[in-house]
């Protein structure tokens, strides 16, 4: 009876339950149904009871469970339904929802409370556990029972929740679990979770076919980037005049692909495949070239927009086709260091000022460039399309971008001032045609093999000596001409005398005339202009420098007015012309003029007539001071007139603005001179001011704890640069300084390069694959650090619609 009472409290408070939780109406539903499903069990229980009458009951008091016999064990079907509480499985492809919990809700059943035990889910893996009605459901006859089924309490809308019976070997989890119904949906359940299985274990193996595919497909892409990568970076030709299978040279990619397949078998698969995505096409090349130009573009431009201020250097070129050619470099300061990068080459239809500056400004927004207010400094030739100061290139840029101030090339600045010391002294004007006359008469076949074959008699052990073409646009190059002269002065002039004795017609003529012209005059020249040319050649030498700044470079033209004012000096000449003595006598060159033939006096005179005159100077002493005056001291002041006239009064404020900034300089860091030029590029002079007393303190103490003086404004930069935002006025100003371009010699060198990539043999080339080869050629550091797994992304990306998957 006792057991009568506990199951009828226990159905009484589902029934409240049940009322509680639909207060809509269907709760008096349920509860009847409850009701109903109650007596039934109470009458089964009655009639287990009558006959296992004796049996005694066995509870654990540590977990509460009761076990119980029935002889009779059944369960009525209801109405079958997978609905149930919301945090419980919705459908099969979810698993059974089993929450552990450390404290399950306890109910009071019989004499004690009672709750669900979370190792019932490893004896009964279909049991899932709803903690809003704390109730348990079986997953397999909620998902997979058949349709139209009855259902049992464990697949009830309130599920199963009677812990003291939920272990009964005849009742609770154990009776269900032997129902025919839940035997059925057990094996329906194993058959879906093997299908599931199999058809994952076929997508995973598509999936990894797919992925090896796409793994080898990027090898294959990286391999044709790495290829024309190499080729492009060491200026070699990619394509050949047949790429065919029948044509014995395919050109230099086909040749290094072939190579590459003997040893890589995944290239070797592809390139003999039945099917024709081999992407060796010159299409695919000038992708894929477009893609590694376009990722060290992007690293420049990056650089660039950190560094935020930035110049321009731009020059113009005929390439082998007789295309004009625009190069553009951006010099900007980055991570300590000064870069001048080349970013593109540019074909240019027009020529005129307007076209050119469209063309400038074009390149800058097509890589997202801001000028108009970044842009600080512009570096061109002086002709007059570039440097015109009303509608010049320089001028129209000045319009847009107010801060682009505009630079001069230096380097070309020092060869106009040698060009017009040239044109100024006719003496040296026949030099240096003489020294020319001298190349085309030792280049010609019989004298070259002469000439080599007399220097190795007379410099035994000594590599041969070539003489140097002399140049019309790089006049610090003579200097090489000059020293090679200096150097094999004596074999000239025998190579001469060999060819004067064979008497061979109009070659020993050319030989006797050049020879007469090697005397005294011709060797002073030659030392003089050897001194002040080299002097020359090494100011040439650093202007063209990318790393030297507008400070630096005025100290350097100041450094040279110093040395050529030092020429001047008499104590220098008269070891120059020890020199030159000496250099005449190695030669074999009369130093003493030919005699005159002396005067025939009348006898009547020979007692009273006197010869000569008290002081009077030898020949070889007028001679000295006739070379002084009329040739060495008209070079010198020459080009010390155009030094001073091209270097020292352009660009007043900009150049007293970054002296400055020059550690070396007697103004550093003097607001008086500072201001002006910070005026110019609208820098917040009161922070400037305040900034400027800090900094002096800072750099005092700096040099007091032992820390090196900054010796440029590159260095000063680099100090400052961990202090930026405290110092951030100073600082831009001294990335202006130094972003403020010089020459513009990168640009001279990707000319270089031009005539490397397009050749003769290669003239029909695009623009945009000559640009982009140039980038890579000529930005060969940065293209051989490129990721070629970014690469392949940025191929697949850009270029959709491939025969092959890369992602």
């Amino acid at each position: 009876m006792k057991r009568k009472k506990d199951i009828m409290s226990f159905f009484q408070r589902k029934d409240k339950v049940g009322s509680e939780t639909e207060p809509d109406g269907s709760g008096v539903e349920r509860a009847r149904e409850s009701r109903e499903s109650a007596e039934r069990e109470q009458e089964e229980l009655s009639i287990g009871e009558t006959e296992s009458e004796g049996i005694v009951e066995e509870e654990s008091e540590t977990d509460g469970e009761t076990e119980a016999e029935s002889d009779t064990p059944t369960e009525e079907p209801c109405v079958s339904t997978s609905s149930g509480p919301s945090d419980i499985s919705k459908s099969r492809e979810e698993p059974p929802v089993q929450p552990m919990m450390n404290i399950y809700p306890r109910t009071l059943m019989g004499d004690r409370r009672r709750s669900f035990k979370a190792a019932w889910y490893h004896i009964h893996p279909w049991l899932e556990y709803s903690k809003q009605s704390d109730s348990v459901f079986c997953y397999a006859c909620r998902h997979f029972s058949p349709p139209k089924v009855s259902e049992t309490v464990f697949d009830s809308k309130l599920g199963f929740n009677n812990w003291k019976k939920a272990t009964y070997k005849q009742g609770g989890f154990a009776i269900h679990a032997r129902s025919e119904r839940h035997k059925q949906a057990m094996i329906t359940w194993r058959d879906y979770q093997k299908a599931v299985k199999s058809n994952a274990t076929l997508v995973n193996a598509l999936n990894k076919e797919h992925n090896k595919q796409v793994q080898e497909n990027r090898d294959y892409i990286k391999t044709i980037g790495e290829i024309l990568l190499l080729t492009a970076t060491q200026n070699i030709a990619q394509r050949g005049h047949g790429e065919s299978t029948e044509s014995d040279n395919k050109g230099n990619f086909m040749a290094i692909l072939e190579t590459i397949a003997k040893h890589d078998k995944t290239v070797q698969k592809r390139l003999t495949s039945i099917h024709n995505a081999k992407y060796t096409s010159k299409g695919i090349q000038n992708e894929v070239l477009s893609c590694l130009a376009d990722m060290v573009r992007t690293k420049i431009i990056e650089e660039v927009k950190d560094s935020e201020v930035y110049s321009i250097m731009a020059d113009e070129t005929k390439d082998v086709k007789k295309k004009e050619q625009i190069s553009l470099v951006l010099r900007y300061y980055f991570s300590g260091a000064v870069h001048e990068s080349f970013l593109h080459f540019e074909s240019a239809d027009r020529l005129d000022a307007a076209g050119l500056t469209d063309r400038i400004i074009h390149i800058l927004e097509s890589h997202g460039l801001e000028y108009k207010n970044n842009l600080v400094g512009q570096a061109y030739d002086g002709a007059s399309v570039m440097s015109g100061k009303h509608s010049g290139v320089q001028a129209r840029i000045k319009e847009q971008a107010k801060h682009a101030f505009y630079i001069h090339c230096n380097a070309h600045c020092l060869n106009l001032v040698l060009v017009d010391t040239v044109k100024a002294i006719p003496e040296v004007g026949e030099f240096f045609s003489l020294l020319e006359r001298l190349y085309v008469f030792t280049s010609g076949s019989y004298v070259h093999q002469k000439w080599l074959s007399i220097q190795k008699e007379m410099y035994p052990g000594a590599p041969a000596r070539e003489l140097q073409r002399l140049s019309d646009t790089r006049w610090a190059c003579r200097y090489m001409a000059l020293h090679t002269i200096m150097d094999r002065l004596p074999a000239i002039k025998r190579v001469l005398q060999d060819i004067v004795q064979e008497h061979s017609g109009d070659r020993s003529v050319e030989a006797r005339g050049l020879l007469a012209q090697i005397d005294l005059q011709f060797i002073v020249c030659l030392v003089t202009l050897h001194k002040v040319f080299g002097e020359a050649k090494f100011l040439s030498d650093m202007l063209q420098s990318s790393s030297l700044d507008l400070s630096k470079a005025v100290d350097l033209v100041e450094a040279l007015v110093q040395t050529l004012n030092d020429y001047r000096d008499e104590s220098f000449f008269d070891d120059l012309w020890s020199e030159v003595l000496n250099t005449a006598e190695q030669c074999d060159t009369a130093v003493q003029p030919p005699a005159k033939r002396p005067k025939k006096l009348s006898s009547q005179f020979n007692a009273d007539c006197v010869l000569s005159t008290v002081g009077q100077r030898s020949d070889s002493e007028r001679e000295k001071d006739s070379f002084r005056t009329t040739l060495f001291y008209p070079v010198l002041d020459q080009m010390l007139n155009e030094l001073n006239r091209r270097f020292s009064s352009k660009n007043c404020e900009i150049m007293t603005g970054i002296q400055t900034l020059n550690p070396t300089s007697d103004v550093f860091l003097k607001e008086k001179s500072l201001f002006p030029f910070s005026r110019m590029y609208e820098s917040n002079i009161e922070d400037l001011g305040y900034e400027l007393h800090q900094f002096r303190r800072i750099l005092e103490r700096k040099i007091q704890s032992g820390m090196q003086k900054p010796s440029s404004v590159v260095e000063l930069a680099l100090f400052i640069e961990p202090y930026k935002e405290v110092f951030f006025e100073l600082f831009k100003l001294c990335k202006i300084a130094v972003s403020i371009p010089v020459s513009t010699a990168s640009c001279e060198r990707s000319f270089s390069a031009l005539k490397l990539v397009k050749t003769y043999l290669r003239s029909t080339m695009s623009d945009d694959r000559l640009s982009n080869l140039g980038v890579l050629s000529i930005e060969s550091r940065r293209a051989k650090a490129l990721n070629l797994d970014e690469f392949a992304d940025l191929f697949a990306k850009k270029h959709k619609n491939r025969r092959i998957q890369l992602l």
